[in-house]
């Protein structure tokens, strides 16, 4: 027959039976429920409501078997005037008088109606009962007026206690000043508030921060009256600490290791981790690490010097550790940061424990108590099996200490930082290094020389680049003149420094040959070739040569795919000489170079440079030449405070490239300082040029030379008469050293021989060679010029060294 269960207000219809099986009462519920109308329905039997024969027949037969007083529940097939059956739910209860029973009072509801009402009850008990979901019920005042298991264990409050309490009441450790403000705006709008969150301490656990996601929404009758609020929420502590732990990696993963430097990845190790991860964060490195050294394999020992790197606390003008960033710290035997370096493992001290805190520093302790740090992290930064340093991680705002899943967040934030700090040391050694060679190849201190004032500068780029294959020269040439060179072989790093080092070695060897400039650049040219077909890394090079002779004032140019020159008159006027053929970069090979020349009045400055001085990202050419012939405007300062003004106005700090700049001064040999004569093909006038140049040399005060000018004088005249032709010409140069020449026509180029003892010639080169301090021989398109130079400084010493061996 049924369940017997309580029947509600789910029972919507009410028709009363006599005893007969009669319907006496039949009410406005029943019919809207079967169709059926009182007149039709009252005086007719109760089973010809009934759809089906063998409801009928059971009906009838339980009628007079049922006992007296019982009642029954169940679902029938009833037929609705419209001839179709419906599922109707019935409750019978007997009717009892003084005579015994007369009738039956029938409740009866839509039998899917009631089923729906069940699973209702059952939903709304288990949800205030069984569900893990803390749900609240608020009247219109916020006013707990139903709660449920859940939020009662969360509050620590019975039930009985919070209803009649507004919203709030048994959660001190929680702000409800917004939610409150939320759940009126839902009151008075009616529009739900879904996926809220916030955060607080519960009773129920007032040493942990905890965060929960709401919603709440309005409660109204069948009337549209407003009865209050529901509101539901559930702690989503342990989402919401993986969803901060993944964006603290993201976060991390995109700001540490932006920048090859040791000292700036462990400074953006502590940054990224305040206050997400810690109150305070100290990194300390390895005095190797920070040197870019390569640290030794394995663990540590001893006791051991770290550098501070890298520190951040949230109070931002309190001292964040016992030392200043910079500083060198010890690490003892016995402390917590030496066992981390030793095993590689991390090291978790949730509570002050005052043995193992007793091993800190004294210093560190004393921060600890002043910022009642209550829990320590020490997680080793380690790479390739090589330890780098240690960080520190302290909390002290809140009061839960590290756990387990703390330290792991901790440790992958230092093993990304500790890849990066280790790329870094790798590449600060070979930016070391390659600035060390690059410096090394370069001119250490150029001397002085009377034709040009020179003062320069060298900066390696700034960024992970690093040295690169910039370079400049000045180079002394015979006739008291003197070369210009500047270049730039493509690329950065070791490999682009030794092939500048190679490039800069051939210079000062064709430079020795008195080569013409545009000749050098050939030579350079067939150089890079060379190179290239031996190294695929070579990428090739540019270079502008010059040569400038004090005597005619004259400078002859030749570049090779280089910018050009900046030239600066002495009135101030700053031009660019495009008119030097650009020419090709060296390494195309088989294209020609080209001069040009240009008269230089006394004090013109020449300017020389790479494109590191003019070039900058997202910047035109065009500016980079306006703001360096700006910074050229104010010559006449001397050419080293000029070179530090230059640099600071046109070079970035963060320069993406390398810059070599070059700055000459021209002065011009005074006409007094020179003598020549023209002598004809006669070997008796020989004597009559030694006789010449004495002169000369007693005019000059420079009579200690006389010896000796006169023998090379002698060997090189007697040379030109005899194996060369006209037109012959003598020479005296008296710049910081006496250089004599002699040229010809001829283009027999002359050698150095030792003869034999039973030879009467031969030995005039020779004897030239060991009185001078230099000789050598150029060429031009008429012939050559054999030249010979004496120090002014050691020439007594020469002469009487030579007569003395004689």
């Amino acid at each position: 027959m049924g369940e017997v269960v309580p029947v509600q207000s789910r029972y919507t219809a009410t028709v009363f039976v006599d005893a007969k099986g009669t319907v006496s009462l039949w009410s406005p519920q029943a019919q809207a429920l079967l169709g059926h109308p009182a007149e039709e329905v009252c005086g007719r039997p109760a089973t010809d409501l009934l759809a089906r024969q063998e409801d009928r027949e059971a009906a009838l037969a339980a009628r007079g078997l049922q006992p007296a007083g019982q009642c029954w529940n169940g679902v029938l097939a009833l037929r609705h005037r419209a001839g179709h059956e419906v599922q109707i739910s019935l409750r019978v209860r007997p009717v009892l008088c003084a005579q015994g029973q007369a009738g039956w009072s029938v409740d009866a509801a839509d039998a899917r109606q009631v089923e729906q009402a069940e699973v209702d009850r059952a939903i709304l008990e288990a949800l205030f009962s069984q569900s893990p979901i803390s749900i609240t019920v608020l009247d219109t005042e916020l006013r707990y007026l139903r709660l449920n298991a859940t939020t009662e264990r969360d509050a620590t409050v019975a039930a009985e206690q919070l209803i009649g309490r507004r919203v709030g009441y048994g959660a001190p450790g929680l702000d409800f000043q917004a939610i409150e403000e939320l759940l009126c705006q839902v009151r008075d709008t009616g529009e739900p508030a879904i996926g809220f969150q916030f955060h607080g301490r519960p009773p129920s656990d007032p040493d942990r921060w905890h965060v929960w996601s709401g919603s709440c929404f309005r409660l109204t009758d069948s009337a549209d009256r407003v009865l209050g609020v529901c509101q539901t929420y559930v702690d989503i502590t342990e989402g919401w600490q993986a969803q901060r732990r993944l964006a603290l990696l993201t976060d991390a993963g995109a700001r540490i290791g932006t920048a090859l430097d040791v000292v700036r990845t462990a400074q953006e190790l502590a940054d990224t981790g305040v206050p997400g991860l810690a109150d305070i964060i100290v990194v300390d490195l390895l005095e190797t690490t920070v040197r870019g050294e390569e640290p030794p394999p394995g663990p540590v020992g001893g006791q051991w010097l770290l550098r501070r790197a890298g520190i951040r606390s949230i109070h931002e003008d309190a001292p964040a550790a016992a030392h200043a960033l910079g500083d060198r710290v010890a690490v003892h035997p016995g402390t917590p940061q030496l066992r981390c370096l030793e095993t590689g493992q991390s090291v978790l001290m949730r509570t002050p424990d005052a043995d193992e805190w007793s091993t800190l520093d004294t210093r560190i302790i004393e921060k600890i108590r002043e910022f009642k740090i209550h829990s320590l992290m020490m997680v080793p930064l380690q790479a390739r099996g090589i330890a780098l340093g240690v960080a520190t991680f302290g909390r002290y705002r809140e009061a839960q200490p590290y756990d387990e899943g703390d330290l792991a967040l901790a440790e992958d934030f230092c093993s990304r930082a500790a890849v990066s700090i280790d790329n870094a040391r790798r590449y600060t050694r070979e930016h070391t290094t390659a600035v060390a060679l690059q410096r090394s190849l370069l001119p250490h201190d150029v001397p002085r020389y009377p034709a040009v004032e020179t003062a320069y500068r060298y900066l390696p780029a700034a960024t992970h680049a690093g040295a690169g294959g910039d370079w400049f020269d000045v180079l002394p040439l015979s006739g008291a003149r003197v070369a210009l060179v500047v270049g730039d072989v493509c690329g950065h790093g070791l490999h682009a420094a030794a092939i500048m080092g190679r490039l800069r070695t051939a210079v000062h060897t064709l430079a020795d040959l008195d080569l013409d400039p545009d000749e050098v650049l050939t030579q350079l040219d067939d150089l890079v070739v060379r190179l290239a077909e031996e190294d695929p890394d070579c990428e090739g090079s540019t270079c502008l040569y010059a040569v400038y002779d004090p005597i005619s004032r004259i400078c002859t140019f030749a570049r090779a795919g280089h910018p050009p020159p900046a030239l600066v008159q002495p009135d101030g006027a700053v031009e660019f000489l495009d008119d030097i053929p650009a020419g090709p970069p060296l390494g195309l090979g088989g294209l020609p170079f080209e001069t040009a020349q240009r008269h230089l009045a006394e004090g013109t400055l020449l300017a020389l440079y790479t494109d590191g001085l003019i070039q900058a990202p997202g910047r035109n050419i065009d500016v980079g030449f306006d703001r360096l012939a700006a910074s050229l405007a104010h010559c006449s300062r001397p050419l080293d405070q000029l070179c530090d003004a230059m640099v600071t106005s046109l070079v970035p700090e963060h320069r993406p490239d390398d810059v070599a700049l070059l700055l000459a001064r021209t002065h011009a040999l005074a006409d007094d300082r020179v003598a020549s004569w023209e002598l004809p093909l006669d070997p008796a006038l020989v004597g009559h040029a030694r006789v010449l140049a004495g002169r000369q040399l007693d005019a000059w005060g420079l009579e200690s030379l006389t010896f000796t000018s006169e023998l090379i004088i002698s060997e090189l005249v007697t040379n030109a008469i005899r194996y060369a032709r006209a037109p012959i010409v003598l020479r005296l140069i008296h710049a910081d050293s006496l250089i004599c020449e002699v040229s010809d026509g001829s283009l027999s180029a002359p050698h150095l021989r030792r003869a034999r003892y039973n030879e009467l010639g031969g030995r005039g080169l020779f004897l030239v060679a060991q009185l001078a301090s230099r000789w050598g021989t150029r060429y031009n398109r008429d012939g050559k010029t054999i030249w010979a130079e004496q120090s002014t400084e050691v020439a007594g010493l020469i002469v009487e060294t030579s007569l003395s061996s004689s």
